[in-house]
């Protein structure tokens, strides 16, 4: 593995891999840049085919930890730390408390929270052997609604800049993963009027879905083929790539999702293709937010005023980019990099 030539190195600062014998610990924790404050990132706990996928996810999500950190004006770096292993089969309080040992080691360079495959009970265990953790109970606790919110938002102003209207009543939005933001999303946009076709991988959740929100429901892959308004991926990352972007039948990607795009090249296919795209670190940072105030010392009130900026600063984006030609994810870049370099 050549690590410092890795596409996706980005001048991370610090890369650390974490072994645990006793608990069959295989972490690894990415601190991408630390300018404005310590590196927060969830924790991500998922069966990856091998280290390179690991460190690859890894690398990804920290760097865009830290874009979102500056877009969202937070005194924080970006970071993110991932598990290898099955979080249903192979999570055990043993195995959370050696991450927990292996976050305490980083002297507060980093601060964990939950992500996919780990929960506020797996916080409230990293608790128990470091201080470096927020999203426990008694504290922010699962940020999901607060990153939903945080969309939701971004969502209305998208629709309002891209189709010119205030009201989301008959507005058709394709949610990808119905999960913990994805259903928080399905309700706030149900309660304002918006048409809902779903997927996801469990069909437990789809049938929730439509028991609730009346939603339509689709295969997987059958999503991308929906004639809908707006997109909102909100499960893994890199969705729109070169097979699924001429599928799209969108005005609007925007969602939950990290890393949405497959490649930068992709944010300039969305553009001609008319397609305009609410960049993921900008949109979804509503969890970073609501979590940040226990980490950095914010009030609620402060929470709540960096939660409603979202909509001024996508629109800001938005009009940059049609100001200069640009794709939307591009100008994203560019103003998070002022404020982090």
């Amino acid at each position: 593995m050549n690590l410092f030539d890795h596409p996706d190195f980005a001048g991370h600062e610090q890369i650390v891999f974490s072994h645990d014998e006793a608990t069959g610990l295989r972490a690894i924790v990415a601190i991408h840049n630390t300018n404005r404050g310590p590196a927060l990132g969830g924790c991500r706990m998922w069966p990856y085919p091998g280290e390179a996928a690991a460190l690859e996810d890894a690398l990804r999500l920290s760097r865009g930890m830290t874009f979102k950190a500056a877009m969202a004006g937070l005194d924080l770096g970006g970071g993110k730390a991932v598990i290898v292993g099955d979080a249903k089969r192979d999570k055990t309080e043993a195995l959370m408390k050696a991450f927990g040992r292996a976050v305490d080691r980083l002297n507060r360079r980093y601060i964990t929270a939950e992500d996919v495959g780990t929960t506020v009970a797996d916080m409230d265990t990293i608790k128990t052997v470091t201080d470096h953790v927020v999203g426990v109970t008694g504290g922010a606790g699962d940020p999901s609604n607060s990153t939903a919110h945080g969309v939701f938002i971004g969502i209305r102003a998208a629709v309002r800049y891209k189709l010119g209207r205030e009201s989301l009543e008959g507005l058709h939005v394709a949610v990808q993963g119905v999960g913990h933001v994805g259903r928080f999303l399905c309700e706030y946009l149900h309660d304002a009027g918006a048409r809902l076709t779903v997927t996801d991988i469990d069909p437990a959740a789809l049938r929730k879905a439509e028991r609730d929100f009346g939603a339509i429901t689709v295969g997987p892959d059958d999503i991308y083929d929906t004639d809908c308004d707006l997109f909102a991926p909100c499960a893994l990352g890199a969705v729109v790539n070169d097979e699924t972007l001429p599928r799209l039948k969108c005005a609007i990607v925007a969602g939950s999702a990290n890393n949405v795009l497959d490649d930068a090249r992709h944010g300039t296919a969305l553009r001609r293709a008319g397609i305009l795209y609410a960049p993921d670190y900008v949109i979804n940072a509503g969890g970073l937010i609501d979590v940040a105030r226990f980490a950095v010392g914010y009030d609620i009130e402060e929470a709540r005023a960096k939660l409603h900026r979202i909509d001024a600063t996508l629109v800001e984006i938005f009009a940059r980019a049609d100001a200069e030609g640009s794709p939307t994810s591009d100008v994203a870049d560019a103003i998070a990099e002022e404020r982090f370099r």
